[in-house]
């Protein structure tokens, strides 16, 4: 069974960096990055697979790109 996991950017501050994520474009969750030491947690406490892989897909193009993407798209 697969999975699709969808983020979109809804606040950059100096300190972190914010985004709306969620199961099939249900953007129902809070996904926080500290842009200093790239940890990432999720505002429901729930740090689970979805959560894992929308954040290595966001910190993974932060590395090639240098900037942290407008929305990602996971897909398995």
């Amino acid at each position: 069974m697969g999975m699709m996991v969808t983020a979109r950017r809804i606040d950059e501050g100096t300190d972190e960096v914010r985004y709306e994520f969620g199961l099939d474009e249900d953007f129902d969750r809070i996904l926080v990055i500290d842009k200093r030491t790239l940890a990432a947690s999720v505002e429901d406490g729930n740090f689970n697979s979805a959560a894992g892989v929308i954040t290595a897909k966001i910190v993974g193009a932060w590395r090639a790109e240098g900037q942290f993407p407008p929305g990602m798209i996971f897909a398995s």
